[in-house]
């Protein structure tokens, strides 16, 4: 926070907040209040309208929002008199983003962050819109002018706002009422796959044009889908959407890790914020693309991005924050961008003049500033691919290779002095969930025992640390202190880490934790009536509006997706056919909708891709450091099977028949019904699987 605004303002009552995009407007001229019945009741106390703008630490826009209107004493004197604010952070309280964004959505607006809605007292929405300018421009109403038509509206039109505001939550309510249950087969995977080819980029990869997003489980549905259907162009389509984004702006390419979005279709102009769930929804694609194709450039950018996440993302207690920033001192990407004489001082001119090619740089710039001009600054993309830069340089790949280490090692220590920008230092459970996925997975993949650790060090914290005393699970925790109950999202995704761990390492106490979790989840969540979960547990929430079920995969998979997944994971490592029950019902409740628009509910066709089969179940039984059985592991684990369950039991623990044979590891594989003989042979063991032998 700037000296001249802590000197400007008294801190409003956000001062005694933890989330840190509520701090950052704790010295705003708004007089802010955080959610609360307080801010309600005085609303009704005053017979004033609400203001409720949400957003969080690493938007872009909200950051603009700040500086141009809520920090501006205009603004904010129209504010206090006309309206009782609030600020909420869309990532500690998604379940009010989730209510407000339908709300816009269902009046028609254009809708993204920051999020701004305008509420009656007793909580119904009458008004919502994203960025709002100080000033009107280009026929959009402007803060100043916008407030003070509220203020007439409320005073002479009162029960029209009232009628719109009871309007749009029976709309709602009517939304979310779903067709009859429906099957869905594997029809559905192939509109879904024909879909994505017709929207697929094939210069530049990815879906659709700008603004390109990297929507990685469409990535992990079209690896799936390739897996069944042996269709080359879908493990194509994937494997040149990760290589673009690789080698595109999207990739920092000295820090490592992925930024938000690309704002062109080419990759090249990230808007530069980091997201945790970004970085663990990549690795877990790109490691699959490594299991799938054997190509170490998929591995090495998986390390890449937990190597930053591990580095810069980690906190100390075990858990990983949430995001950082786009801006620092007050500028979107200065902390990544840099001018051809910046990269001429740090590097010796042989390799600066070899960085000026490999990266792209320009010495008017390359970096494109919103509104297309260019202010002198490059990002580093690769321009040239790894064998035409080694051979213009003229050098084998692998001493190429340890030259351009020593270049970007150079650049990094360069850029650490820079100021760095800011870090939202929020743990999240349902984000941490994800994390604790990707890490356990690649410790897998790759044999690599630190993943493993770090993902046994965040689910542990998670665990002891974001559990209330009635063991209700937590969303949030920040300096000590954990807080608002966990919604769905964050029981799914934390059961789903909890199994990646469990395969991981074969701790039984990770494996009851997830059933813990999906128990408790079914108990909170679940509609017992119309099937699906709920976004928030049922008796709860505190917005006047319906309760939502969401299954669209936007940004990460929605929770009923994920909760799809884990229910049939846990119904063959369980043997608890209750799950697959559950599964089953969640499948037909949002069926309609997703055979509508199929490409968006890419992980929830994830999940019917699993029920639909062949699925399999792999019990092994032996010690689980012996040679042998480290043998069969390093098998199954080198193979790309998506759609395999293993567990582990010790010889002396065994019982329901499962026993060792010649006293050597031993595998019982099972294939929906059907299970095949016991075996110690790894050959043996693939064959069963399906995997054909080199």
């Amino acid at each position: 926070m700037k000296d001249e605004t802590l000197r400007q303002h008294k801190p409003n009552r956000l001062i005694n907040e933890k989330s840190p995009y509520l701090l950052q407007h704790v010295y705003n001229p708004v007089d802010w209040y955080p959610w609360s019945d307080e801010a309600f009741a005085k609303a009704k106390a005053e017979d004033k309208p609400v203001f409720v703008s949400i957003g969080y630490s690493s938007c872009h826009w909200c950051h603009v929002m700040e500086k141009e209107c809520f920090d501006d004493q205009e603004v904010a004197k129209l504010m206090n008199e006309a309206f009782v604010s609030i600020k909420v952070d869309r990532e500690e309280r998604p379940d009010l983003d989730s209510a407000y964004m339908r709300v816009c959505q269902a009046m028609g607006r254009s809708c993204g962050w920051p999020l701004n809605v305008i509420l009656t007292p007793d909580k119904k929405p009458f008004f919502a819109a994203s960025y709002i300018p100080k000033n009107s421009r280009f026929g959009s109403a402007g803060m100043m002018d916008l407030i003070p038509q509220i203020a007439e509206l409320w005073k002479t039109r009162r029960t029209e706002l009232e009628t719109l505001g009871r309007d749009i939550t029976h709309r709602l309510t009517v939304l979310e009422e779903r067709a009859a249950e429906e099957e869905l087969g594997k029809d559905v995977l192939d509109d879904a796959y024909e879909k994505l080819v017709l929207n697929f980029d094939e210069e530049n990869g990815g879906f659709g044009s700008a603004p390109k997003f990297p929507t990685p489980h469409i990535l992990l549905f079209l690896l799936r889908y390739w897996h069944r259907t042996k269709e080359k162009t879908a493990l194509a389509m994937a494997e040149k959407t990760l290589r673009a984004m690789r080698l595109g702006d999207i990739f920092d390419q000295i820090g490592y890790g992925f930024h938000r979005y690309s704002t062109d279709a080419e990759w090249l102009v990230p808007h530069f914020e980091k997201m945790l769930y970004d970085q663990a929804l990549l690795a877990l694609a790109y490691t699959e693309a490594y299991q799938a194709t054997g190509a170490g450039k998929f591995k090495v950018t998986a390390q890449e991005v937990l190597e930053y996440t591990l580095r810069d993302l980690a906190s100390p207690e075990g858990g990983f924050y949430s995001a950082e920033d786009a801006d620092s001192e007050g500028e979107e990407g200065k902390f990544y961008l840099w001018t051809e004489e910046e990269i001429r001082e740090v590097l010796p001119a042989e390799d600066a003049s070899l960085a000026v090619k490999l990266f792209g740089i320009k010495s008017g710039g390359n970096f494109v500033e919103p509104g297309g001009t260019r202010s002198g600054k490059n990002i580093l993309h690769w321009a040239k691919s790894l064998d035409e830069a080694a051979k213009e340089a003229q050098l084998n790949v692998d001493k190429f290779i340890f030259r351009l280490s020593r270049i970007c090692n150079a650049l990094f220590e360069a850029r650490k002095k820079r100021i760095h920008p800011a870090k939202d230092d929020k743990i999240l459970a349902d984000w941490n969930g994800l994390m604790i996925a990707a890490l356990a997975r690649a410790s897998q993949a790759f044999g690599e025992q630190k993943y493993l650790q770090s993902a046994v060090r965040a689910a542990d914290f998670a665990l002891e640390n974001m559990r209330n005393s009635q063991h209700v699970l937590l969303h949030r925790y920040v300096k000590g202190e954990s807080a608002v109950e966990g919604f769905l999202d964050d029981y799914a995704f934390l059961a789903w880490g909890l199994i990646e761990v469990y395969e991981a390492n074969f701790d039984e106490r990770h494996l009851n934790a997830s059933v813990e979790l999906t128990e408790a989840m079914i108990a909170r969540f679940w509609d017992e009536r119309k099937g699906g979960f709920y976004f928030t547990a049922k008796g709860v929430g505190d917005v006047a509006l319906p309760l939502i079920k969401e299954a669209y995969d936007g940004a990460s998979p929605s929770g009923n997706s994920v909760a799809l997944l884990n229910l049939l994971r846990l119904a063959m490592l369980t043997g608890n056919s209750r799950f697959e029950d559950i599964a089953n019902r969640l499948a037909k409740t949002f069926a309609r909708e997703v055979k509508r628009t199929p490409e968006a509910h890419t992980f929830m066709l994830v999940g019917l891709d699993f029920a639909l089969g062949p699925a399999y179940n792999v019990i092994l039984v032996g010690e689980p450091r012996e040679k042998d059985m480290l043998e069969m592991l390093d098998a199954l684990r080198k193979q790309y099977m998506p759609n395999l369950v293993v567990s582990l039991r010790k010889p002396e623990a065994t019982g329901l028949g499962y026993e060792m044979v010649e006293g050597k590891a031993t595998a019982y594989v099972c294939r929906g019904q059907t299970c095949m003989p016991a075996t110690n042979s790894v050959a043996k063991m693939l064959k069963f699987l399906g995997v054909k032998s080199a």
